[in-house]
C-alpha cells in the first residue's frame, strides 16, 4: 500500500512539475511574441518596409525600362554594333583568338581567358542609376505639389561656419549661431554710451 501512495506522491509531484514548466513556457512565448509584435509592427517599422518593397518594385520597372526601352534603340545608331551592355575593349586577347572578328560576346571573351574592360556594361548601369534618380526626383516633385509637403529639404551655408543646414533654420545647430540676426542686435543691459 505504501507503494501505491509513493506512485500518487510522485505522479503529483510530477504533474506539478509539469504544470509549472507549462506556465513558464507559455510567458515566455507571450513575453517574446509581445516583444516581436512591439519591434515589428511599429509604425516606422512598417513604413520602411512598405518603402524597401516599392522601391525594389519600383528599380525592376526603371531597370527595364532603360534596358528594354531607352538602350534598343541607342544600339541601333552606326557605331553601335551590338547591344551597349555587350560593349567591352580586349586588353589581352585569349588564346583563341581570331583577328578579323575577334569576341562577338564578353562570354566569348572570358570563356577564352581574355581580359577584357566591360565599359557597356558600366554604362548600362550608370543610365539605370540616372533614370532611376530622375524618376524619383520627378515623384518627390509631385508628391509636393499635390499634400504641400515637400520631401525635398532645401538647404543653405550658415554663414559663420559654413555647414550646410535647412533653409528654414533659425538656428545652426553645428555652431548654434542664431541665423536671424539677433546676435548682431545690442542686448547689453547697460545704457547706451555708459
Amino acid at each position: 500500500m505504501s507503494n501505491a501512495n509513493e506512485d500518487r506522491w510522485v505522479s503529483d509531484d510530477a504533474r506539478a512539475a509539469l504544470l509549472h514548466t507549462e506556465s513558464n513556457i507559455k510567458r515566455t512565448v507571450k513575453s517574446a511574441w509581445s516583444g516581436f509584435t512591439d519591434f515589428a509592427l511599429r509604425d516606422n517599422v512598417l513604413e520602411v518596409a512598405v518603402g524597401l518593397i516599392i522601391a525594389t518594385a519600383f528599380t525592376r520597372v526603371v531597370n527595364s525600362l532603360v534596358s528594354d526601352v531607352i538602350l534598343p534603340p541607342i544600339s541601333l545608331l552606326p557605331f553601335m554594333s551590338r547591344n551597349l551592355e555587350e560593349k567591352f575593349v580586349i586588353l589581352r586577347r585569349g588564346p583563341h583568338y581570331v583577328k578579323p572578328g575577334g569576341y562577338n560576346t564578353r562570354n566569348q571573351a572570358v570563356e577564352d581567358g581574355a581580359v577584357i574592360l566591360t565599359y557597356g556594361a558600366f554604362l548600362d548601369q550608370f543610365v539605370n542609376f540616372v533614370g532611376i534618380g530622375v524618376t524619383l526626383y520627378i515623384l518627390a516633385n509631385v508628391y509636393g505639389y499635390f499634400s504641400h509637403e515637400s520631401i525635398i529639404k532645401h538647404t543653405v551655408k550658415c554663414p559663420y561656419c559654413r555647414k550646410e543646414i535647412g533653409s528654414k533654420a533659425k538656428r545652426c545647430p553645428m555652431c548654434t549661431t542664431w541665423l536671424d540676426g539677433r546676435e548682431e542686435k545690442d542686448t547689453s543691459a547697460l545704457a547706451p554710451g555708459a
